[in-house]
């Protein structure tokens, strides 16, 4: 059966609703799942609204009659097969706790993607990612080689197909043009002492300060380093009685499940960018159980 999507972005006024249900209806298009928001402060309206076509409908016809609804509401709206897999690349540098966690998660169908690609700025998981029938792309970046390093990056990316690129750990910075080149397609993690405790040893310098809790934050990619738009967060509570190595054990396990949680809303198309804020509206019926997968 099919089952598609419709995602909504424009400046709030009376009638959206009605007019976008009204479509719907009249091209005998069943909606089984809607969530809406409109924002006071910026006066945007976003809305994604799941429907099973119940006639012959098809995306392209669908996307081509809704043009006169757009242009009268000032939208930006794109129509999605909830049965494809989105594409993504995986950028990865010598911490390999979020890229396994990943290849096991789309392994058990718990993410719906397909990794298309894994670039790493190394070679240690290679022997993983080949094995896992996953192209591997070794790409080394040094101060001299970036503008070349990151040509190579995108020319992987696109030549895959990839439509979002996940920083698991990838421990280099993008240049701002590649920002903003893939701007709201680059999903990062990184821990949440920032900008606290920074450089190779974080969680160590948490543990001699006392930190009571360990966090998580995943976001998108901006030029400005660790402060796009945030999509998801958590938080492990801690104790005395716990070492500088549970810090770290905990804090990757807290990484993991942020940056698959980040992936899984939106390759289903739930995440809307809002200024510097976004819009993350909750899973769909049916979704629900791979969603909370931490």
């Amino acid at each position: 059966m099919n089952k598609y999507c419709l995602t909504v972005t424009c400046p709030s006024r009376l009638g959206i609703v009605a007019a976008i249900s009204a479509f719907l209806a009249e091209n005998t298009c069943n909606i089984t799942d809607s969530s809406q928001f409109d924002d006071q402060e910026t006066g945007r309206f976003f809305m994604r609204i799941s429907f099973v076509p119940e006639g012959r409908a098809k995306l392209d016809a669908l996307s081509e009659a809704f043009a006169p609804i757009s242009e009268r509401f000032d939208m930006k709206y794109a129509f999605h097969d909830e049965r494809k897999k989105m594409k993504i690349a995986i950028m990865v540098s010598r911490f390999g706790h979020c890229l396994n966690d990943l290849l096991y998660r789309v392994r058990i169908g718990a993410l719906p993607v397909e990794i298309v690609a894994v670039i790493s700025n190394h070679m240690d998981y290679q022997k993983l990612v080949v094995n896992a029938d996953i192209p591997f792309h070794c790409i080394k970046v040094t101060k001299e080689n970036k503008p070349e390093a990151e040509a190579a990056i995108m020319k992987v990316v696109e030549e895959a197909g990839a439509e979002l690129i996940v920083l698991a750990r990838y421990m280099q910075i993008l240049s701002d043009e590649m920002c903003q080149k893939m701007s709201g397609k680059v999903i990062n993690i990184h821990h949440s002492f920032l900008p606290s405790f920074k450089g190779a040893f974080p969680y160590k310098q948490a543990h001699e300060r006392g930190v009571k809790l360990i966090g998580a934050t995943s976001h998108y990619v901006t030029a400005d380093l660790d402060e796009g738009p945030i999509i998801e967060q958590d938080i492990v509570r801690i104790t005395h009685a716990q070492n500088a190595s549970d810090y770290v054990s905990l804090g990757r396990d807290v990484e993991s499940q942020v940056l698959a949680r980040a992936i899984h809303a939106h390759a289903h198309h739930r995440v809307f960018l809002n200024g510097n804020k976004t819009i993350v509206f909750p899973a769909s019926p049916g979704s629900y159980s791979s969603e909370r997968m931490g």
